[in-house]
């Protein structure tokens, strides 16, 4: 894969392939496209072989930390009399992520074949899919597919006739962001207040109730279906080694086209940007995310990172949910980091103190030097607050907190320095919203000379 390769060649749509389909969401389109051909195949496999075959096409969680699907499959005790549990998260919170609410939208039947296919592997009668609460049309729509499903044979008992029984619940939440993590979810789904747990024990030994649990992203049950139907060595055909298979990555902000783009693990920016129509005319990349606020920015120095688990690993970031958000030189990096802080000290649940106190010092310390009220030495507080939160909090979010902090500072210092210097922020935010190239278009340019003596 090269960046002369073209878009019809770079771009592998997979779970997408029906967006433009009419009707995408229904049972009808999704039969079209190879629907519950793979439930059909793992259907006549045994449990533990498509555990197997799901490990070996290296299919990894597309949730953010990239761990191996099948291998968290693995994990579920057998033969333990206990009921087992499968758990979408669909709780898509994280600022600039939009991968799975349109997934759910467009092509609700591939998660529900492949949360079928999930649950048969690991012995589950009872699966959930816990949704974000805000998003009413995806709700619903998840709720007539499963309905579709089960009048078609693909859920309750006795499904296509193997024997096989798996009930489906819809779950809406409450709209917390710490519910996507996956133990606070848990606990949001048994009814208490959604707050991370203390590990071990793990999901896979005491999950929902208690009980053996496997909590999956959206996008990563969905890609199971097409794995079965078309086989373990065409998913590895495409993405790298170590980061097989196809993605989606969310590209938004200062960018022509932005919307969601499903290409091989191990494109690039450049890539995605050529296809993309690049950043919005007239201006150029300044910064850009990798994976969603919460991993560390990257630059126009990145602009090559292959955007895979290990690549952008070793480039100092994290891959996380490929949500692309991308800013270009009007954009105050110190304006983008202090809102992005305040929605992590919005949603701190509360319960670690690293995360609870050190969020809102954050923000104070942030909104102030924006103010251009800052003082000498609070760059150096900003770090040591922000080290005191990485690594130390109770769960990801205080991480996720420092990250942009820690980043920003690494590749932007002289601009935080330029706002305490001046004593204001250097930049307008009109300049960056999206309307205000077409203003400054529209608006009267001042008469030339020659116009003026004319």
């Amino acid at each position: 894969m090269t960046a002369t390769e073209p878009a019809e060649k770079l771009l592998s749509p997979v779970l997408s392939a029906s967006w433009d389909d009419h009707r995408p969401w229904s049972l009808e389109t999704y039969h079209r496209h190879e629907g519950y051909q793979g439930l059909r195949k793992a259907l006549a496999m045994d449990p533990d072989a498509l555990i197997a075959l799901v490990k070996e096409s290296g299919l990894r969680g597309r949730g953010g930390a990239g761990f191996p699907t099948g291998l968290k499959w693995q994990f579920i005790p057998q033969n333990d009399g206990k009921p087992h549990y499968l758990v979408v998260n669909a709780d898509e919170s994280e600022p600039g992520t939009c991968k799975d609410i349109p997934l759910l939208f467009a092509n609700p039947h591939a998660l529900i074949e492949g949360m079928v296919i999930a649950s048969y592997a690991i012995r589950c009668e009872h699966a959930f899919i816990y949704l974000r609460g805000e998003v009413v049309p995806v709700l619903r729509r998840l709720h007539a597919a499963v309905a579709e499903a089960y009048q078609a044979g693909y859920l309750g008992r006795d499904i296509l006739g193997s024997g096989v029984d798996l009930d489906i619940t819809v779950h809406a939440g409450a709209g917390a962001y710490i519910c996507g993590e996956e133990t606070a979810l848990l606990d949001s789904l048994e009814g208490r207040r959604g707050q991370p747990r203390l590990r071990p024990p793990f999901p896979a030994i005491a999950g929902l109730y208690a009980c053996p649990t496997v909590v999956n992203n959206v996008e990563s049950i969905a890609s199971v279906p097409s794995i079965l139907a078309r086989g373990k060595e065409w998913f590895t055909s495409l993405g790298t080694e170590k980061s097989p298979g196809f993605t989606l990555y969310s590209l938004s902000g200062h960018v022509t086209n932005p919307g969601q783009y499903e290409a091989p693990l191990g494109v690039t920016l450049r890539q995605l940007l050529d296809i993309s129509g690049g950043v919005r005319s007239g201006h150029r990349l300044k910064f850009w995310t990798p994976g969603g606020s919460s991993t560390p920015m990257f630059t126009d120095e990145h602009l090559d990172v292959p955007l895979d688990y290990e690549g952008v690993g070793a480039a100092g970031s994290m891959l996380g949910t490929k949500a692309l958000q991308i800013f270009d030189e009007t954009t105050c990096v110190v304006r983008a980091v202090t809102r992005w802080t305040e929605f992590y000290a919005h949603e701190s649940c509360g319960k670690c103190t690293p995360c609870r106190e050190g969020t809102y010092w954050l923000v104070q310390l942030l909104k102030r030097i924006e103010a251009g009220a800052g003082e000498a030495g609070d760059l150096e507080k900003l770090l040591d607050i922000a080290d005191n939160i990485n690594g130390k909090s109770f769960c990801a979010l205080g991480d996720g907190a420092a990250s942009p902090i820690s980043s920003s500072l690494q590749y932007f210092r002289a601009e935080y320095e330029q706002h305490l210097a001046e004593r204001r922020c250097p930049f307008d935010p009109a300049a960056a919203t999206v309307w205000a190239d077409a203003k400054q278009a529209k608006a009267p340019q001042p008469a030339t000379e020659r116009e003026v003596h004319a």
